[in-house]
């Protein structure tokens, strides 16, 4: 596991109060939304995009056709980070 996936992993369960999920109960693919992964909602996709853009700059837009796919697992999810992290720093040099 990555650096950025155990951040945004630590982060998931901070952020969504998931008390009965330890970091050891979360792998990087996972599925995030099914019932078989963490079952997690719309709501917590939200709560989780807007600490996303806090902690790492990023911008995640939630019109964006497939949001839905970037937020699959934790692998998934940073690797979006990374990406738009890499965007936006070629945008401002």
């Amino acid at each position: 596991m990555t650096e950025l996936e155990n951040q945004l992993r630590d982060m998931m369960i901070s952020v969504l109060n998931l008390e009965d999920v330890s970091a050891d109960d979360i792998g990087v693919e996972d599925d995030l939304f099914s019932e078989d992964g963490l079952a997690l909602d719309s709501i917590d996709a939200l709560e989780l995009g807007v600490a996303i853009q806090k902690r790492y700059g990023v911008k995640l837009d939630g019109d964006e056709e497939n949001l839905a796919n970037h937020f699959q697992n934790l692998r998934v999810l940073a690797a979006l980070v990374e990406a738009r992290q890499t965007k936006q720093a070629a945008q401002n040099d």
